[in-house]
């Protein structure tokens, strides 16, 4: 059975899986890496670019360790799950460490590192290694829970567990590589969350899910559950220049190590607090709400434009950066943020001239 299964998988690549995509090419385990991180939750299509501008700016590991994590994460802006880009730079800070710039081989080394899990660690082990590892990442999981009719959501232990015994048992011995690719191939572009392409799939014949006519009951779904809600104001403080007020954000928690504008409470007064802690408030322009969902929580942020009469020499304990919106430096900002700025370099139409210095952010000792 597991023979037949996996010649059939590799039969379908040979013919149909994806040979051309850019971490595909010269590969090497610091770009198989690379791309599996960054395609954790996020669509191919969305990480190509992602990817070839990593690849142009830090070619290999040792090039990722030594960047600035506020360039690191500046690049990664607009992928979202930001603890990956942290992890990632980690990650090649222990590689260069701990193991002269070169990835580890073996499953268990590679799952020691920081972001890597088991699945990553096959990954690698499989497509640059050309070792035999098993992967279960949420396509593969998707494949085997519909041929086997796996019940339950692969979060919970028994399930995940089962689908690692069977994830094991078909992985060959040789082509494992290829074998790997398929695999996530076939559960992307065939064996889809909603309207999976049955007629086509290699795995039709033997099936349990098809052959039940229900493929789109496997995997089982996580169990909802209500997201709390918060609410935050955004200050979008502006000095006489037009530049603006960004703070770094803790290594740890939402929006770890990004920037982004000062919070308040959504019941404090915006004038009287910008009034005690910034000083002059020229005038001040509350914009309108919006939502923005994290996996455990919906924020609702109101923006605060702040135009401030000078800008104030002391601004708390975090770091501070003033930012120019038409001269943007190398940062990495939140999502929203990012598009509050761009936003307010519209609307603001000062002429702009050109300096070959580059601002660095005003960190405190």
């Amino acid at each position: 059975m597991s023979t037949s299964f996996s010649a059939r998988v590799l039969k379908w690549f040979d013919k149909h899986g994806r040979k051309h995509l850019p971490w595909q090419q010269d590969i090497n385990a610091y770009r198989v890496w690379l791309s599996e991180i960054m395609l954790q939750q996020t669509q191919v299509t969305t990480v190509i670019p992602y990817f070839e501008r990593f690849i142009a700016r830090f070619p290999t590991v040792t090039s990722l360790a030594a960047a600035p994590i506020d360039e690191v994460l500046h690049l990664w802006t607009g992928l979202g799950y930001y603890a990956r880009a942290r992890n990632l730079h980690k990650c090649a800070q222990a590689v260069v460490k701990n193991y002269g710039g070169e990835f580890p081989v073996t499953v268990d080394e590679l799952a020691e590192l920081p972001g890597i899990g088991r699945s990553t660690a096959g990954a690698i082990a499989s497509i640059a290694y050309q070792q035999r590892a098993a992967i279960l990442d949420g396509n593969v999981k998707r494949v085997l829970a519909r041929y086997h009719a796996v019940e339950g959501w692969p979060g919970q232990t028994n399930v995940v567990s089962r689908l690692w015994e069977i994830a094991e048992q078909y992985t060959p011995k040789s082509r494992a590589n290829h074998y790997t690719q398929a695999m996530m191939d076939m559960g992307a572009t065939l064996c889809t969350r909603s309207k999976p392409r049955c007629e086509v799939c290699p795995l039709r014949e033997g099936c349990i899910a098809y052959a039940q006519g229900n493929p789109q009951d496997y995997p089982g779904k996580k169990p909802k559950k209500t997201l709390p809600e918060k609410a935050v104001q955004l200050l979008m403080l502006r000095n006489p220049a037009g530049d603006l007020l960004l703070q770094q954000r803790p290594a740890q928690g939402i929006w770890g190590g990004l920037w982004s504008f000062p919070e308040l409470a959504i019941d404090a007064d915006v004038a009287e607090y910008a009034a005690d802690y910034f000083g002059t408030v020229i005038e001040h322009e509350v914009w309108d709400s919006y939502r923005h969902t994290f996996s455990h929580y919906h924020l609702d942020i109101t923006p605060v434009l702040i135009q401030l009469a000078k800008t104030p020499q002391t601004i708390g304990e975090a770091a501070t950066h003033w930012y120019n919106p038409h001269q943007p430096d190398a940062l990495g900002l939140a999502a929203p943020v990012k598009k509050l700025l761009e936003k307010l370099a519209q609307l603001d139409p000062r002429t702009v001239v050109a300096t070959a210095t580059r601002r660095s952010p005003k960190r405190k000792s």
